[in-house]
């Protein structure tokens, strides 16, 4: 396979694939995967921890919008930086942002195994998700889970198809996520309606040991499930008038995003009550939904509708953060960041294939970790990168003053200081909480960081030997 990098990216995306890339990763796994976790940790509050969340990212959103509408390049919140800033934070960036997408489809690839499983299941093709065993593999004396050898292929499926065509990768997104909403809108029309949504499951608001402080780490844990506008700027040179459909997208699906989140949530803990929703954690939403919903032909019960859903959801989340990570690692790549090879596009698929295959290496290896240190790690990136773009408007106003931008956030600064402010509180409260719960992902977090650092100062070693291997070259033909 070659390709020799002279290919441009087509905008091939309009407004309406860019809003269900980003719905797609926004109603994801963190809906059916991290409700029930949410709360575990702050009770009923768990309807705020969504909702404030929304308003954190909402500051960053704006931020988002003016700098894709004043430098429409592919690569998310790291093309900005790179706009802004020198080349080590510039990398840094790209580095994190790049990894909180690998990890992300890890955990979406690891929440689509038991729901498949559970559909299987419910159909009787296979036993439950907690009795299906391992598969032995004869070459390797091992045995692999069923649950990770479905997370593996789930990734495979989706890192060849986005290698294979971009158009093909966004049809499928926009047909997923259209199917998902459809469902969780179903899931909500029943749940208002039925007898057992109740009020008094909100109440009191913390009960026990619960305090408005649980809602801080709760927030932390499901950050993650809010990061779909950076995604959208991922893609913006494939996306058709991105000056003015890349803002549109972000806010169109930012909002959608926020309203199924609160509906969801309310739903499932008015019927279920928290306490049984905490301790059916990740299938919790599947069983809120077994409780109220009827039987339906062919499919079964409410929870097997849900199940359905959350197959699709987790899929759509996945293909999402394939299309983003492999949109950053090309975009670093093309500013000579990373290996040129990552910033080529194939002679005959357009895709950035390198940059896929990369990408895919780090998702299959994080399929084998733990749920939750998954969800956190990534969390804790995207909370970081997100201080650093709030920073870059800042930056690129004071600098570069009358530089066209179609879209301004109103009521400059105080959007993008709020989105600093409020970023970084979480980032402390998630590593409180991550050295009291999840030290492996603090470790992960920060080997990560460190290997960045290494390639840093090695990608720039190698490209400066090769410069000057270039001038003396050129030097010894003229002579």
């Amino acid at each position: 396979m070659s390709s020799h990098g002279k290919r441009a990216p087509e905008a091939e995306l309009g407004l309406l694939d860019a809003t269900m890339i980003g719905m797609g990763a926004m109603i994801g796994a963190g809906i059916f995967v991290l409700t029930g976790l949410a709360a575990e940790i702050a009770g009923p509050a768990a309807l705020l921890v969504f909702v404030l969340n929304g308003i954190v990212t909402a500051f960053t959103a704006l931020s988002y919008a003016e700098l894709a509408s004043a430098i429409p390049k592919s690569g998310g919140g790291y093309a900005f930086v790179r706009e802004v800033f020198a080349d080590l934070p510039s990398f840094m960036m790209g580095w994190l942002l790049w990894f909180a997408y690998m990890v992300a489809g890890g955990l979406y690839a690891l929440g689509f195994a038991p729901n498949f499983l559970e559909l299987l299941h419910v159909y009787g093709l296979t036993a439950a998700p907690g009795e299906v065993g391992s598969v032995a593999i004869p070459a390797l004396g091992v045995g692999v889970p069923v649950a990770v050898g479905l997370a593996f292929l789930a990734v495979l499926l989706l890192v060849s198809l986005n290698a294979a065509s971009t158009a093909a990768s966004g049809s499928v997104e926009t047909i997923f996520t259209a199917i998902k909403v459809s469902i969780l809108v179903v899931f909500v029309g029943y749940g208002v309606t039925s007898p057992q949504f109740s009020g008094a499951e909100f109440q009191p608001l913390f009960p026990g040991d619960k305090t408005a402080f649980s809602i801080l780490p709760a927030m932390g844990l499901t950050f993650i499930a809010f990061e779909g506008y950076d995604l959208i700027t991922t893609v913006t040179e494939e996306v058709k008038n991105p000056r003015e459909n890349i803002p549109k997208a972000i806010f169109i699906s930012l909002a959608v995003t926020l309203v199924v989140y609160i509906a969801v949530v309310s739903v499932a803990i008015g019927t279920l009550g928290w306490v049984d929703l905490a301790r059916a954690g990740e299938a919790g939403i599947a069983e809120a939904a077994t409780n109220f919903m009827p039987q339906f032909p062919v499919i079964g019960n409410g929870g097997a509708v849900i199940v359905f859903g959350a197959v699709f959801s987790t899929l759509t989340a996945l293909n999402a953060v394939v299309i983003a990570s492999s949109r950053v690692a090309f975009s670093m790549g093309r500013e000579g960041q990373l290996l040129p090879s990552f910033g080529q596009l194939h002679h005959r698929f357009g895709t950035p294939f390198w940059a896929i295959l990369a990408s895919a290496v780090v998702m299959l290896s994080s399929v084998v970790l733990p749920t939750q240190s998954a969800g956190n790690m990534s969390s804790l990136f995207f909370l970081l990168s997100f201080v650093i773009v709030n920073g870059s408007v800042i930056k690129l106003r004071r600098e570069r003053p009358d530089m066209a931008r179609p879209y301004e956030l109103p009521y400059y600064p105080v959007p993008p200081v709020l989105g600093i402010a409020l970023n970084l509180l979480l980032t402390g409260v998630l590593v409180v909480y991550l050295l009291r719960t999840d030290v492996l992902a603090l470790l992960l977090s920060g080997g990560w960081i460190g290997l960045g650092v290494v390639a840093y100062y090695g990608l720039t070693t190698l490209r400066t030997s090769a410069e000057e291997a270039e001038t003396e070259r050129a030097a010894a033909e003229d002579d």
